[in-house]
């Protein structure tokens, strides 16, 4: 069986850069400090997974080192370009060591590491596994080789990023298979949803 390997992509906790969308409610402070918790989570989701893991990190690499090194992940810079690009290098990379991949981010307290590990077993019988947001994206996506059509051309960070995917795997003729949708993080909505499912509670910042 291949080994699974879980990429997990991640903005620098740094103030004023991170989860911008918050700070009007947290203060360009407790919106950094909720991307660091936010991080911790999906590393601990996806040690939980039993997967290899790769923290792939889009601004201070060195901050998030420690974090890298306490739940046992391989780091490396996001390169630059969009985030199908981002996305693109992480499969590759994976590729390249022989190893199946599942890519998520950080905003998405509800996954859990049994959602991580039924996508690397659907892989034995898809080419595409992809886990849905609430707000037209997706969450997780999980591929047997990288496929650089998925990832060419989107609106990424728009409401039609998950139908022109599918319209995509469709086209490729891809075994495409999906997990139940999850809510993802964004704004002061989101952040209300998570708080009062218990995904996260507000000393997580303060």
């Amino acid at each position: 069986m291949t080994r699974l390997q879980v990429a997990v992509l991640a903005r620098a906790p740094v103030p004023g850069e991170a989860k911008t969308r918050l700070i009007p409610r947290l203060g360009a402070d407790g919106a950094a400090r909720l991307q660091a918790v936010l991080t911790a989570r999906a590393l601990q989701r996806a040690r939980d997974s039993g997967a290899e893991i790769v923290l792939w990190v889009a601004g201070d690499v060195q901050s998030l080192a420690p974090l890298a090194q306490r739940h046992g992940a391989a780091l490396c810079a996001q390169p630059p370009g969009d985030l199908g690009v981002r996305m693109l290098a992480a499969f590759e990379h994976a590729h390249a060591a022989g190893r199946r991949c599942v890519v998520i981010g950080t905003d998405c307290p509800a996954q859990q590491p049994g959602d991580l590990q039924r996508a690397g077993m659907l892989l034995d019988d898809h080419d595409v596994v992809l886990q849905p947001a609430l707000d037209g994206g997706y969450v997780l996506i999980a591929l047997r080789e990288p496929r650089a059509r998925l990832f060419d051309d989107i609106a990424w960070g728009g409401a039609t990023v998950l139908a022109a995917t599918r319209q995509r795997v469709q086209s490729l003729s891809l075994r495409c298979v999906e997990l139940p949708p999850l809510p993802d993080l964004d704004d002061a909505q989101d952040l209300q949803m998570a708080l009062d499912n218990g995904w996260i509670a507000e000393t997580d910042w303060n």
